[in-house]
């Protein structure tokens, strides 16, 4: 029997989940890093209470990667709406409950994996209470990854705080030994980085042989990427990581529809612009595609199925003696 390609995914937030609902009905072997760091709503109470790593992401991606009956997984992310655990969804106390239980956040994201039946593996990136901090352009810096977007400023850079908190040996095994890595989509600063921001993550990344894969985003994120074309997004990632790493990026280019635009610049939101000529001078394969993003309900967002397709059908064209069953 063949072994089944390793891809990992790096992310966070709903880009990450919404990939991953795509990519599990792949034969492919699939592992989630997810970042820890949000301080806001549920996961940031329940971090501050039981001083635990964030179970917000870790919960969706859990949920995204299940295989469990329909009504299973909606209880597992039904949010009470009254009472003392207004806000809190099911999820996330089911996962301070186990680590409460067993010690160990990792060790109570393996538990509740085994308990949904998830198809795939899923790591936070840090068994550590991580903070996320922004250095904006002006020198201003702001702390916790809540208020990071609120303050509206161009961001310069992040870091995790404190300097301590240290990567899961899991989390480090698993780009080691990966085929492909993948980014996005998802918050740029607040989603994706903050996992390449923990020690030795970007160090096992630039070594790795693996090939790195970006999916952009399909819309700007007003107090993240402002302005920000397809290349930006690669160069923020770069310059966090300390090289240029990718060698595919996956982009949109449908042209949306107007009157769903001006719905999105209201909120100071625009359409990722392909920068051919500058992706090209940074040697990056561009894989673009017209239904990469789509609408639905008036939202723009990214169509897992395609998305999927195109890394599943480039892994075959890259590695045909691996995987079957081309779409």
């Amino acid at each position: 029997m063949r072994a089944k390609v390793k891809v990992v995914t790096i992310g966070g937030g709903t880009g990450l989940s919404v990939l991953l609902r795509g990519l599990k009905k792949y034969p492919l072997d699939l592992t989630a890093i997810v970042t820890v760091a949000d301080d806001g709503g549920s996961s940031g109470k329940i971090r501050s209470d039981m001083n635990i790593p964030s179970p917000g992401d870790i919960r969706n991606v859990i949920a995204a990667l299940s295989d469990v009956e329909p009504y299973l997984e909606k209880m597992f992310q039904y949010r009470f709406d009254s009472g003392e655990v207004k806000g809190h969804p099911v999820g996330n106390l089911m996962l301070a409950a186990m680590t409460d239980i067993h010690g160990d956040f990792s060790t109570a994201v393996k538990v509740m994996s085994k308990i949904l039946n998830v198809r795939g593996t899923v790591l936070p990136t840090t068994n550590d209470i991580a903070t996320l901090n922004a250095v904006l352009s002006t020198g201003e810096i702001i702390r916790g990854e809540s208020s990071i977007t609120k303050a509206g400023g161009v961001i310069d850079h992040v870091y995790i705080t404190p300097s301590r908190v240290k990567a899961n040996e899991d989390v480090l095994k698993a780009i080691e030994n990966a085929d492909y890595i993948v980014m996005g989509p998802g918050s740029l600063y607040t989603s994706i980085i903050p996992n390449l921001v923990i020690s030795q993550v970007s160090e096992k990344i630039r070594e790795s042989a693996a090939k790195k894969i970006y999916i952009s985003n399909v819309m700007t994120q007003h107090g993240e990427t402002d302005n920000f074309k397809v290349s930006d997004h690669i160069e923020a990632i770069n310059k966090h990581v300390g090289e240029n790493i990718f060698d595919i990026v996956i982009a949109n280019s449908r042209v949306f529809d107007e009157d769903v635009l001006a719905r999105y610049r209201k909120e100071k939101q625009e359409a990722v612009e392909i920068d051919y000529e500058k992706i090209a001078e940074l040697g990056i394969k561009l894989i673009e595609n017209y239904d990469v993003g789509i609408v639905e309900n008036n939202t723009i967002r990214h169509n897992a199925e395609k998305v999927s397709e195109l890394i599943y059908n480039y892994i075959i064209d890259d590695k045909p003696t691996m995987i079957y069953n081309k779409k």
